[in-house]
């Protein structure tokens, strides 16, 4: 049985011009279905970014983020414990640019999905990892954490992402890939997504980076400079893969 080529975009932080490019490249490509792997939000321009994607209609599969999750907390008042106030903030102004529409889209979300995706077999599609929207899988993971990580999967492939940077390691049979980031790349410039088409190719989407910078830069999004600055001068896949090492492993200790 042979697949149709199936666009998968995760961590799309709302950059519109960075998923519009994906879009783009991905039917040039030949895909007709996207899946959308989660964390629309915490960006400058989420509802943009949402319309444009309720707007594939039936060719989109849909799951949330942490983001996403953490978007709908704030909009609702009850901001997860432990979120920082500059995020809480940054939820806060991001959720008054919404309607109550794109709320209950979110909020009516799942974390994972599994999907029947031709000669790839069946797929699990989760944000991060099938056990959480916001546990860290990095290419410096312990390959017994990864084994346990993903222990119990019935699925050859499971395609994640929340570390934003492009992955690809197995345990046992089990095929982990992060597609990279759309929105906000940590590994270098231009929308990270992939393509699977019978196998996984890792994709590149290029758009004008500066111009997105500047208009994010100018949004008025609390955390607006911040995530300007990120997509100009991304910090680079080796040291955000560190960092995030570092996290997890303070989490596994605790």
């Amino acid at each position: 049985m042979t697949s149709t080529p199936v666009a998968v975009l995760h961590d799309l932080h709302g950059n519109v011009h960075a998923t519009r490019a994906a879009l783009d490249d991905a039917w040039r490509a030949g895909a007709r279905r996207v899946l959308i792997g989660g964390d629309v939000a915490y960006g400058p321009h989420v509802r943009e970014t949402l319309d444009l994607l309720l707007g594939l209609g039936e060719h989109a599969v849909w799951i949330r983020g942490n983001a996403d999750r953490e978007l709908v907390s704030v909009a609702l008042g009850t901001p997860p414990d432990g979120l920082p106030d500059d995020l809480v903030e940054a939820m806060r102004w991001e959720a008054a640019h919404l309607t109550n529409a794109h709320l209950r889209h979110l909020e009516g979300l799942g974390h994972r999905r599994t999907l029947c995706l031709g000669e790839l077999g069946d797929v699990l599609l989760c944000h991060a990892t099938p056990r959480a929207d916001d546990e860290i899988v990095t290419a410096l993971t312990p390959g017994d954490v990864l084994a346990e990580v993903l222990a119990g999967v019935g699925q050859d492939l499971v395609v994640g992402g929340h570390t934003h940077v492009p992955l690809d390691r197995h345990a046992g049979q089990v095929r982990f890939v992060n597609p990279g980031s759309v929105g906000l790349p940590y590994d270098g410039p231009g929308a990270a997504w992939a393509l699977l088409d019978g196998g996984v190719r890792f994709m590149r989407a290029h758009y004008d980076v500066r111009s997105a910078a500047d208009e994010a830069a100018r949004s008025g999004h609390p955390l607006a400079a911040d995530l300007a600055a990120t997509l100009l001068q991304p910090p680079g896949g080796d040291a955000a893969t560190a960092h995030f090492e570092d996290v997890a492993r303070a989490r596994r200790k605790t």
